[in-house]
């Protein structure tokens, strides 16, 4: 598993964004992740259309996204990571101040 913490640059709402973004690329039918499961208000789940896996992200305190990626097959979570990190870089860029990546123990 993989966690990202984001941070907004100026107090922007990036899980505000995210949303917004997703629904918008929904509508036009464009987009590989795309949410799956029922809609929470600071919490989603998001899939992506060819990637066996899921992304799981939340609103915390001071506007920051934490999302976690798994994927079924571990060695495969760099794609989920390389298709969720693109997207915040093409559409928030200038939203976000920083973005952390944190990897869990591998298992033996």
């Amino acid at each position: 598993m993989v966690r990202l913490t984001i941070s907004p640059r100026n107090d922007a709402n990036l899980y505000g964004l995210l949303v917004q973004k997703e629904l918008a690329l929904r509508k036009k039918n464009q987009g590989t992740l795309h949410r799956n499961g029922p809609k929470k208000k600071d919490a989603e789940k998001w899939v992506h259309n060819s990637k066996n896996g899921w992304i799981r992200f939340q609103r915390c305190l001071g506007q920051v996204v934490v999302a976690t990626i798994q994927a079924k097959d571990e060695a495969e979570e760099w794609q989920l990571l390389n298709s969720f990190t693109g997207f915040l870089d093409r559409h928030f860029r200038a939203s976000i101040a920083s973005i952390l990546i944190s990897y869990d123990a591998p298992q033996s």
